[in-house]
């Protein structure tokens, strides 16, 4: 899976022959310098460039052009070189641009020889700055690695030069200018401006099926499902839809790129890897507050076909948006911290400084460069997640019903739809170093998984813990938070909820659904109880499969309910046998296909007698917790995300009320 890059983010490179590929909007000179373990340039030798296009190990263009690609042999580089740092540069005294702030974002892209992505880079933030080092290729215990760095500067390749501890900067960067100059004439143009390619929106949100986009299994997945590759970050909140690649395997990267500006024309500042053509275009953003500040946030500021998908998207980009600017957040303090102890190692490695004010000086030097890299990291995601705020600030309110926490105003003027939604809220997200921000945590529909709601002992993340009685209840609470949820996007008798509570305690938290009379039947009771709704939901499954593989979906009994079926069991594994975990198993493994869903109540450990027959079941469904906890993950960083269940708040009327409509459109519909 290809990894892109936030600025000061590394990964491993897995071989050492690759290629590095450059696309920009305007012809841009393209090289690399050979450094040491501090970065330090010993001489001109230990550059390539134009003048001097190939070195052992590396080799760049003799010309500026719009498209480049760098041939790296990591093997074949002097033992002596530990950083091999990728720069850019415009071309000086041309017609093109003079800084970078005036074209579109460079991509460059890290592939192996057969052309797959290792890792990309989208060089955001770049104004006055007319040189860039890209990437940085780095040893690190032996192996390579890349990181993204996106330095620029505005005294172009001189001051890049000078800044690297080259001696001879001016000299090298006038002579790199002039090879270029002589060569102008032959540079290849930038790639005419074109639409985008056609990709849908995102839409990576859990479920998507027919009518949307088709996105990973569930992006909160602790088992990392296959899944489309994260945005390259920008300024979260801008608008747009989201593109996780180029436009694909074999096209130039910048298509889905704004193209440079025409001359006196103006510039594009849209983030160049969320723009989607597919879709209808975002409503236009309010004007901003001041100059100089971004646009105040819009709900629905995103592409899509309806509203409902442009806020779907939109929570989409606001989750992409946080994990990345939370990775390159914690990227950067990783990177302080290691710098600091390279720095307090080579220190006490000198004897003449463990002794003394000069040692003093040194440490306290390492951990003032340490807290200032740690400063100025901070301040960026602060304003990142201020950003995020803002936009959740008007995002929240806008949120259709299924979209929507309990505590919206929106399920006081419930309806029972006509419609199915895209997307159902199942709770928030949110990271511990932006606790300010919660992103909803939205599940395609129909369920492409069944759900277990863990009802172990937990220690929640405010320090309270929770013994097995009280996480047993909150569990089943979740369940039925959960459950009367579905029931209310679905139109009227499209959606049938079944309850096992083999030893009815859970009476008192089922009594909402129970009461109102939207269960197909009371909760099945003792062991014969189970083993009738398992038999029966077991035969819809094979009846359905049956019709299906035959091509005759027409074909079914008369009588037999067609519509989604949701199976919540209670107090696992109590009352149930061998035969009943099995059917269990399958329902969790073919139900999702054919309509039956399954939701668990259940502590695993309590689970632990059934042995390893239980792993199948326990990893075919999503888990999620009653209380606040760190346990599911994106696949794309790695992060651990706090998962809050979306919960009917304390003293509320609004689940009767709402389930209380869901019952009446039911009745209507049987008659």
């Amino acid at each position: 899976m290809t990894a892109e890059l936030t600025r000061g983010q590394n990964h491993p490179l897995p071989r050492a022959r690759l290629e590095i590929r450059v696309s920009a909007g305007t012809p841009v000179v393209a090289g690399a310098t050979l450094g040491d373990e501090n970065g330090t340039i010993h001489g001109v030798e230990r550059v390539v460039h134009p003048g001097a296009p190939t070195l052992p190990g590396l080799e760049v263009s003799r010309q500026a052009a719009a498209d480049h690609r760098l041939a790296v042999d990591l093997d074949a580089v002097p033992d002596a070189v530990h950083r091999v740092s990728v720069l850019l540069a415009l071309p000086a005294g041309g017609q093109g641009p003079a800084r970078f702030g005036a074209v579109a974002a460079p991509f460059v892209a890290v592939t192996d020889l057969d052309g797959d992505e290792v890792a990309s880079y989208t060089i955001t933030g770049l104004e006055a700055e007319s040189a860039v080092v890209v990437l940085e290729l780095y040893r690190r215990q032996g192996a390579w690695k890349v990181r993204a760095v996106g330095q620029g500067y505005a005294g172009g390749l001189a001051e890049l030069l000078a800044d690297q501890k080259l001696s001879q900067a001016h000299q090298l960067a006038a002579t790199i200018h002039e090879a270029v100059a002589s060569g102008l004439a032959r540079s290849i143009p930038a790639p005419p401006a074109a639409a985008p390619a056609h990709r849908p929106d995102h839409g990576a949100m859990p479920g998507a099926g027919p009518g949307g986009p088709v996105p990973p299994a569930s992006p909160y997945d602790p088992q990392g499902p296959s899944a489309p590759g994260p945005q390259t970050p920008g300024a979260p909140g801008r608008p747009g839809g989201q593109q996780p690649y180029p436009s694909g395997p074999g096209e130039p990267a910048t298509a889905g790129q704004p193209s440079a500006p025409a001359a006196g024309g103006p510039i594009d500042y849209s983030h160049p890897r969320r723009q989607s053509a597919a879709p209808p275009p975002p409503p236009p953003a309010a004007p901003a507050s001041e100059p100089g500040r971004p646009a105040r946030p819009v709900a629905g500021d995103a592409t899509g076909w309806s509203m409902e998908e442009r806020l779907y998207n939109q929570v989409w980009g606001m989750f992409e948006d946080l994990a990345r600017t939370t990775a390159a957040y914690r990227s950067a303090v990783d990177f302080a911290d290691s710098r600091m102890e390279k720095e307090l190692d080579q220190v006490l490695s000198d004897p003449r400084s463990r002794i003394g004010g000069q040692g003093d000086a040194a440490r306290e030097a390492a951990r003032a460069r340490h807290s200032q890299l740690v400063s100025q990291a901070r301040e960026v995601l602060d304003r990142d997640v201020a950003q995020l705020v803002a936009e959740a600030e008007v995002v929240e309110p806008a949120l259709p019903t299924a979209f929507a926490r309990w505590d919206n105003p929106v399920w006081h003027a419930y309806r029972v739809p006509m419609e199915i939604p895209m997307a159902l809220r199942l709770g928030d997200l949110h990271l511990p170093e932006a606790d300010r921000i919660r992103i909803p945590m939205l599940i395609r529909l129909p369920l492409e998984r069944g759900l277990w709601i863990d009802s172990g002992r937990s220690a929640s993340l405010d320090g309270s813990f929770a013994d097995s009685h009280e996480m047993r209840r909150l569990g089943l609470e979740t369940a039925v938070s959960h459950a009367a949820r579905l029931l209310a996007v679905y139109p009227a008798g499209e959606f049938t909820v079944h309850v096992i509570d083999p030893a009815g305690s859970g009476a008192q938290a089922l009594a909402p659904l129970a009461q109102s009379g939207v269960l197909a039947a009371p909760p099945a009771q003792g062991a014969a109880g189970a083993a009738d709704v398992l038999a029966r939901l077991t035969q819809r499954v094979d009846l359905v499969q049956m019709a299906l593989r035959g091509g005759a979906p027409d074909a079914l009994p008369p009588g037999l309910d067609t519509s989604q079926q949701l199976l919540i069991v209670n107090d696992f594994p109590h009352g149930f046998d061998d035969r009943a975990v099995n059917q269990l198993r399958y329902l969790a493994d073919e139900g999702p296909a054919v309509g039956v869903h399954l939701m668990m109540v259940a502590d695993r450990e309590e689970s632990a007698g059934f042995g390893p027959l239980l792993d199948p079941l326990w990893r075919s469904l999503l888990r999620l917790t009653p209380v606040a906890d760190d346990h599911l993950a994106d696949p794309w960083v790695g992060h651990a995300w706090t998962y809050e269940p979306s919960l009917v708040p304390p003293g509320s009327q609004v689940l009767q009320q709402v389930l209380a409509q869901v019952a009446a459109a039911r009745r209507s519909w049987d008659r």
